[in-house]
């Protein structure tokens, strides 16, 4: 069915302006002054006065039922995409991880099982690399032909993720042959085993002890480490959900040195502050994530850096376990408690919130660090904008609903959310997918399945 998307103001990433959208085919057909589509046979008129018209989201951080720590995050690719359509995502990239010594066919194999027949948006993968590398820097020209076309480098979690400095010189080295583009989730994890035990030596195992042991040095050191050896390579890299003032002045240095460096973070780090891990009743486990939740001036810091033009995307890191049961193993032991916690619904709204209601930036800014870069820099070329020829994925904003976030009215498959009782202005209300009305008014109106899966083209960003 044709769509025709009318009196809306239509946000892109360059420019905002009022003006009718045709969607013809699950693509963007045209875009023209309101009134302009008179009569057209067939299709489906959506009223969108005083609404804000805008690209779904394109979140390139997830992990969708993922094992980890001896248990698997709670959503899988039903219940984790159905979550991101409610909250106005349409595309997500999810990070395979292979077992110890499992070929990186066999592993992208075990995640399009995963997915098929559960998704109910468009998705595509990352592939984690994980030691020992010989093998898997061999299968890379399979990575880019299967569409997969971005790795990702664990510098923690010694002895299971993590790679050495020589693994990730041989990667980069590698990958930049590729025209693969590296994401790393960077800490030092040497100096985070140290640290760990320390604590653990001297009895403290509550959650703040979690953020203790990986303080932001940890970060920094390791940012500053990986752009010295991406230049020597000459790579491209892409860290992750970055949360330091000090790592992300790395960055920032870097790119006023032209180097390849990408920057993101999360809703997390800029709206959470270390103070919640104090929480009674264990409650602080909510917030055990890595890296961990920092003091407000890194969030601060984070914010100034997302007006200035350092962070380039907003992602999620979604990988939820259940507070009453997951994260309880860790009780007497902070160790033990699963890194992860929900954000693929809430992730959309929290920043427009944030970045446009708080921070008056233009809402242009939003559509660039929630859509359409996230989809530029990892080849998503379909996706995250609004522009004839591109997929008619949009999403129907209501800029000035005041709303309540409440676990009881979100669809993640877990037991809390960190932003409970978060006021937020601004929803999408419908949301569409390939010219497909997904959820409307509020309801999801399509069935599982229906996602289908992108095939990334080289990143345009990171090898023009």
């Amino acid at each position: 069915m044709d769509l025709i998307i009318r009196n809306g103001t239509i946000i892109s990433s360059k420019e905002g302006k009022q003006a009718d959208l045709y969607i013809k085919n699950g693509k963007i057909d045209s875009i023209k002054e309101c009134e302009s589509y008179k009569e057209v046979p067939g299709a489906k008129v959506i009223d969108a006065a005083n609404m804000l018209v805008m690209p779904g989201g394109v979140d390139v951080h997830t992990h969708l039922q993922m094992p980890f720590m001896g248990t698997h995050s709670t959503d899988d690719f039903r219940t984790g995409t159905i979550a991101a359509a409610m909250g106005g995502t349409t595309s997500i990239v999810d990070y395979v991880i292979p077992k110890r010594r499992e070929s990186l066919k066999r592993a992208l194999q075990n995640w399009h099982k995963k997915a098929k027949g559960k998704a109910i948006i468009d998705y595509g993968f990352h592939m984690a690399l994980v030691p020992p590398v010989d093998r898997p820097v061999n299968e890379f020209e399979f990575l880019v032909e299967s569409g997969v076309t971005s790795i990702k480098c664990f510098m923690a979690y010694k002895n299971s993720l993590m790679l050495s400095d020589t693994d990730l010189y041989r990667i980069l080295a590698k990958a930049g042959e590729h025209n693969i583009l590296t994401c790393i989730h960077a800490e030092n994890g040497e100096l985070i085993d140290y640290l760990t035990k320390d604590l653990l030596k001297q009895g403290k195992r509550e959650p703040i002890f979690h953020a203790y042991s990986r303080p932001p040095g940890i970060e920094d050191e390791s940012v500053s480490r990986v752009i010295k050896i991406s230049k020597m390579t000459k790579s491209p890299v892409y860290f992750v959900h970055l949360s330091s003032k000090g790592g992300i002045k790395e960055i920032k240095r870097a790119k006023g040195n032209k180097q390849a460096v990408f920057a993101e973070t999360c809703p997390q780090y800029t709206v959470l502050s270390e103070h919640r891990y104090f929480a009674k009743d264990f409650e602080g486990a909510k917030y055990v994530m890595s890296p961990p939740l920092r003091k407000y001036k890194h969030c601060s810091y984070i914010k100034k850096s997302i007006k200035d033009g350092v962070i380039d995307v907003i992602a999620t890191d979604h990988c939820p376990f259940n507070f009453n049961k997951e994260k309880r193993r860790g009780l007497k032991d902070f160790t033990k408690i699963p890194n992860g916690m929900p954000g693929i619904e809430t992730r959309m709204a929290v920043m427009f919130n944030e970045m446009v209601v708080k921070m008056g930036l233009d809402a242009c800014k939003f559509v660039e660090l929630n859509c359409t870069n996230p989809a530029k820099i990892f080849g998503l070329n379909q996706k995250g904008d609004i522009k004839p020829g591109l997929d008619a994925d949009i999403a129907i904003w209501n800029p000035d609903l005041i709303w309540k976030i409440k676990h009881e009215n979100l669809h993640e498959n877990v037991d809390y959310t960190p932003f409970e009782d978060y006021v937020v202005t601004g929803k999408p209300v419908s949301v569409i997918s390939r010219g497909e009305i997904i959820v409307e008014n509020g309801k999801l109106t399509a069935e599982p399945g229906r996602g289908v899966y992108i095939s990334r083209k080289i990143s345009g960003s990171a090898y023009s």
